[in-house]
């Protein structure tokens, strides 16, 4: 079977992980492929089969229309990526881009002339899970699966704490989109300095003095990327079929939530993981000791306050790399991502983008309000919760939360209390 999981190019690593680091989440308590999925994708397929909904095709986008209004994706969401980085690479290169579109917890790739269209979802429980849904229109049900060894071969790796996840990285791509390894790559996300940014994607927008990898192909010999001449683009109709796809751009906004959004999926996705693990093996200890099946341990409670402050770090943006000049996208994401709120009484939300100094107004992650994270762990959410609740009442280490003003944390912590009922319930 083809690899066909969606590398959300999120460019993944070549690195394909030992058996033993797979067989660590297929065991108990995760027990990946065994476990039946909960995510947005999975509840969609079950109502196809309920003959609740149907995709409807259309001959010059397949499924893909339907399928994002099924699962409420935008279109404005839409990035280009033209690194040979999905097993579809025959179909795809600088002229031929592979197109990816996302929101909170699906994404979903699309190039012209595949035989499938690649979508992964943030599951609740399991982390990333990756379908496909083949792009055929024979008159039949349309086809969408549930993949797993096949992506979990590059899902799972160093780059994704070694949980099935996702990375967005960047490349220096040829001519002919092949990825130049041996050049180099970097992984993007809010703490990536910027010049590293966006290697192998096309980037709509207008960014000042700061410059990124984007928009152009890498020389041999050449000593490496002018990244003047990629810099503040707006139109890409002279380098991209552009007609061929649903939008003309390929919002730098829309990059920048992208790369934030999968590191911090995969941080809540660790963080469930190592906590469900340290649970487990605290029983073990607990039957093995003749002790009270509840108790917890020093090392219980060492290992779970681990993973809450990684998440927390993640959630609060620590180390995120400024900006020095104004972003501004060329498409309707940003006034379509910030729309979906939710809202304070005075209009606030964590969706707010700030785009001027940094990414966000306010900054704490709006996955905050995922699925993903009010399924962790009830354990584990009380130490998040108390975590950064003592972060916006001006403790916890000064020059890591150094970034947050007085203000800041005043307004992340007036919008939590007003917008997310688990945050007030759980307050200390």
């Amino acid at each position: 079977m083809p690899h066909s999981c969606l590398i959300t190019s999120i460019l993944l690593s070549v690195f394909v992980p030992p058996a033993a680091a797979q067989l660590e989440f297929e065991r108990d308590p995760i027990n990946y492929s065994k476990t039946p999925a909960t995510d947005s994708v999975a509840k969609f397929i079950k109502r196809m089969d309920d003959k609740q909904v149907e995709l409807k095709w259309d001959d010059r986008h397949g499924y893909l229309t339907s399928f994002l209004q099924q699962l409420d994706i935008p279109q404005s969401s839409q990035t280009l990526v033209f690194s040979k980085t999905s097993f579809q690479r025959q179909h795809i290169s600088p002229r031929t881009p592979r197109a990816v579109y996302f929101n909170d917890d699906v994404y979903v790739g699309w190039v012209r002339g595949g035989k499938v269209i690649e979508i992964s979802a943030a599951d609740p429980n399991l982390g990333a899970v990756f379908y496909r849904l083949e792009q055929s229109d024979q008159g039949t049900r349309p086809k969408l699966v549930r993949e797993n060894d096949d992506c979990l071969s590059c899902h799972a790796s160093t780059h994704t704490r070694r949980i099935p996840g996702h990375i967005m990285r960047s490349v220096y791509p040829e001519a002919s989109g092949l990825p130049r390894f041996s050049a180099g790559t970097f992984r993007t996300s809010h703490t990536s300095r910027f010049r590293q940014r966006f290697g192998g994607w096309y980037v709509t927008g207008t960014h000042g003095n700061q410059r990124h990898m984007g928009n152009q192909t890498h020389t041999e010999g050449d000593g490496g990327l002018d990244l003047d001449l990629g810099a503040n683009v707006t139109d890409i109709s002279e380098k991209v079929a552009i007609q061929s796809y649903l939008t003309p751009h390929s919002d730098i906004v829309a990059l920048m939530v992208l790369g934030h959004q999968v590191s911090v999926h995969n941080a809540i996705t660790a963080a469930n993981f190592n906590t469900r693990r340290a649970l487990r093996d605290g029983v073990v200890m607990n039957k093995a000791l003749d002790r009270d099946l509840n108790f917890e341990s020093d090392s219980t409670r060492r290992r779970i306050a681990s993973a809450a402050e990684s998440l927390v770090e993640a959630l609060l943006f620590v180390d995120e790399i400024g900006l020095t000049s104004p972003v501004a996208g060329t498409s309707t994401f940003a006034e379509d991502f910030q729309r979906r709120g939710p809202h304070d009484k005075s209009g606030r939300s964590l969706r707010e983008f700030d785009l001027k100094t940094r990414m966000f107004r306010y900054p704490c992650s709006f996955l905050i309000y995922s699925e993903a994270f009010d399924a962790l762990p009830q354990r584990l959410l009380v130490d998040v919760y108390r975590s950064i609740n003592n972060v916006l009442t001006g403790g916890g280490d000064a020059a890591k939360f150094a970034h947050l003003s007085p203000g800041d944390r005043d307004a992340i912590r007036e919008i939590l209390t007003e917008t997310k009922p688990l945050w007030k319930s759980l307050q200390p």
